[in-house]
């Protein structure tokens, strides 16, 4: 299938879908896999991002949202199992962990029930810890002892962009490799979202609140992102190899393809982007998928201006 896509394997915008196709992949890294601890940080994280696990509001962070994490868990699952068919070496209870830190690695962005100013995304510069916090206390009460929740909350620490995970001293051979893959994760997934150009619209915002970054504009926000995309290249370079070949080798076994779709997906978004930048006129005009740009408008008004001097 040489012309296959990421976006067409599976409906990641569903994440009912999303933990059907991560259900399958678990047993291919193991047959004996225990699916059960999975299956019950998944419920959690998909309670607390829809606002019905105790103590926490629904999530209101548009781009940070449950199709993030989501999108997050399923490609650790699939880097996982690229690892596994290459001959890595990896416990079943430190993959459950990797998996576990995927889910809960933005969950500071959710608040709490009495916390009623702005949205999440007023964490942002602190989500880390809190996301920590939250993992904390689902290991505690899922009976975790003291090792595993500190393993999970460096795994959710290597999520930080001002971490060089080539450089951290981790605790273990498996959690250096965990970590290093959700760090990729992380990345790739919200990169190579078919979306991910109009989310950056709903991730302006986020970061205006959170008092991230120097953007003057969405627009702004859009011409950077090229730049962005070449510190990810950067940041990922030291493990760039390692990434291409465990996704390649999930994809051929999975999906019958040797190509590694998420760099492909990334690529295709970049030179869309720079085509858009070139055009004369507003580039969002550009950005039609989901009537994204609409619901922008809708929630935070008018567009500001387009390109800077």
């Amino acid at each position: 299938m040489p012309n296959l896509q990421l976006s067409q394997l599976i409906d990641s915008e569903s994440p009912p879908a999303v933990w059907e196709e991560v259900q399958k992949i678990l047993p291919l890294i193991s047959p004996d896999f225990p699916l059960e601890p999975v299956a019950h940080a998944w419920e959690t994280a998909v309670a607390l991002y829809d606002g019905r696990y105790p103590g926490y509001q629904a999530c209101n962070t548009l781009y940070h949202d449950l199709n993030h994490i989501a999108d997050v868990f399923l490609a650790m699952a699939r880097l996982i199992h690229g690892a596994a068919l290459t001959g890595q070496t990896l416990s079943n209870h430190k993959i459950t962990l990797g998996l576990v830190a995927a889910l809960f690695h933005d969950s500071g962005l959710i608040q709490t029930e009495d916390d009623t100013e702005g949205t999440g995304a007023k964490y942002l510069a602190n989500h880390d810890h809190r996301s920590m916090e939250l993992l904390t206390k689902f290991g505690r009460d899922s009976g975790w002892n003291e090792k595993d929740i500190g393993d999970g909350r460096f795994l959710i620490g290597c999520t930080d962009l001002s971490n060089d995970v080539a450089a951290i001293t981790y605790p273990d051979a498996e959690i250096k490799q965990l970590g290093q893959l959700l760090a990729a994760a992380d990345l790739i997934a919200q990169m190579a979202d078919r979306v991910y150009l109009e989310k950056l619209l709903f991730l302006y915002h986020e970061f205006k609140e959170g008092g991230i970054g120097d953007y003057a504009s969405e627009v702004d926000l859009l011409e950077k992102t090229v730049h962005f995309y070449d510190f990810v290249m950067q940041r990922l370079a030291s493990i760039e190899r390692m990434i291409n070949r465990y996704a390649r080798r999930h994809f051929d076994a999975r999906w019958q393809v040797d190509i590694n779709l998420y760099t492909e997906a990334m690529l295709r978004q970049m030179l869309y982007l720079q085509n858009a930048l070139r055009q004369s006129g507003d580039p969002r005009d550009h950005l039609r998928r989901q009537d994204i740009v609409q619901r922008v408008r809708q929630f935070y008004g008018e567009p500001e201006s387009t390109h800077l001097d």
